[in-house]
């Protein structure tokens, strides 16, 4: 049995991809047997019990322009300071670089602990988003390049997430250790409260889920919707999720004018009719040219959903056109030309989802089994001293 440290910056209850793949890897751990304790900045001052795991947060406070996010510092706060010193670890895993990450890198240096850090964003795209400046954007990413360069393993989400750290210039190796996903069967009760909730009839359903913001490429979803408006398609957009550009986004729906065929969900919580929602679309549209290993297509795979992504997109990675998924050129015209086909065939749609299902989503219990037996391998090589000391100057 490993006590192990998962640091991040997002979690409960902000759920983020990040922050649920470390809920999943404390869940699976837990349920293998070995002490699992998530370290995050505090989101919410209720109770957070029932959890298989323990939550030790410290305080933090909210990003500028993006409220649902929190940063701070963890040895400012004495009572996490009193409650960290309590826990053994006998690995630490950094799920960010930034605010949580720092910790995870202190704590790794000063109880001489092997440390794991997972790559899973573009973060050059974000900085230079938030900062308008690409010299300072690369001065980031120079410090994401740095961090990671002092973990004794490095991890990435895809192969293609992989490629993009070794594009920031990271040299080192890297550890592809893929999501998961939580196989399950949908209610047939879900799909019919979604039907009556959002009043969809039998219209096929094209549905977003994920943060609203314009990194997710959405426009080019209200793009593609608008054209097939003009081509007398009928058809419900469903967009799920919260995020800095919901206004701009509700606005450009209306300029389009097919805000009588969208509805902008807000942020859903409740699993099953997140499931409902899945199972009910025809088509997940998710042309992201941002996203790394994007949860919400393992989540539309589960239900047999069918994603269509960007061709040559690191999210596509794990789609074969036409065969567990569709791949579309990041054009509106192009989109809503794939969307066409999918629609005017169903039996092809079916076989896809069907073929998503049997091949994209892979239990998060079998990675966990994976990322066990890599922490044990990390920690015997600590123990017998085999590891190199990258952080001595941090202590």
């Amino acid at each position: 049995m490993l006590n192990v440290g998962l640091f991040t910056d997002t979690f409960l209850p902000v759920v983020d991809g990040v922050g649920r793949v470390v809920q999943a890897y404390a869940e699976n751990l837990s349920t293998l047997g070995h002490q699992v304790t998530v370290v995050a900045p505090m989101y919410d001052t209720g109770f957070q019990g029932g959890f298989p795991f323990q939550l030790v947060e410290f305080i933090g406070t909210s990003v500028p322009g993006m409220k649902q996010y929190r940063v701070g510092e963890a040895m400012l706060d004495a009572h996490y300071r009193k409650r960290i010193r309590m826990i053994d670890l006998d690995i630490v895993h950094a799920h960010s670089p930034f605010t949580a990450g720092s910790e995870a890198l202190r704590l790794a240096a000063v109880r001489k602990l092997p440390l794991v850090g997972t790559f899973h964003s573009k973060y050059y795209d974000d900085f230079l988003k938030a900062t308008k400046s690409e010299s300072v954007a690369r001065m980031m990413t120079r410090f994401v390049v740095n961090y990671y360069n002092r973990c004794d393993e490095v991890w990435a989400v895809g192969k293609n997430t992989a490629d993009v750290l070794h594009s920031y210039g990271y040299e080192g190796e890297i550890q592809v250790m893929p999501n998961g996903a939580t196989l399950r069967e949908v209610r047939p009760s879900d799909v019919e409260e979604v039907n009556r909730r959002f009043s969809l009839e039998e219209d096929p359903v094209i549905l977003f889920v994920g943060q609203m913001d314009w990194k997710k490429n959405i426009l080019t979803v209200l793009q593609a919707c608008a054209e097939l408006k003009k081509q007398g398609q009928r058809f419900h957009l469903l967009l799920a999720g919260q995020g800095i550009d919901l206004n701009a986004i509700r606005d450009k729906v209306s300029e389009l004018n097919i805000q009588d065929r969208t509805q902008l969900l807000g942020h859903i919580t409740d699993t099953s009719l997140l499931d409902g929602l899945y199972r009910r679309a025809t088509v997940f549209a998710f042309p992201s040219l941002y996203d790394a290993a994007p949860m919400v297509v393992r989540e539309a795979a589960v239900m047999s959903t069918p994603s269509v992504m960007v061709r040559g997109s690191t999210a596509a990675e794990i789609i074969r056109d036409g065969e567990n998924g569709f791949l579309c050129e990041n054009e509106p015209q192009d989109l809503a030309r794939v969307i066409t086909g999918i629609l005017a065939d169903p039996e092809k749609r079916n076989r896809v989802g069907e073929n998503a299902r049997e091949t994209i989503p892979v239990p998060w219990s079998k990675v966990l089994e994976t990322v066990a037996e890599r922490y044990e391998r990390l920690v015997a090589l600590g123990r017998e001293n085999k590891l190199k000391d990258k952080r001595r100057r941090l202590v």
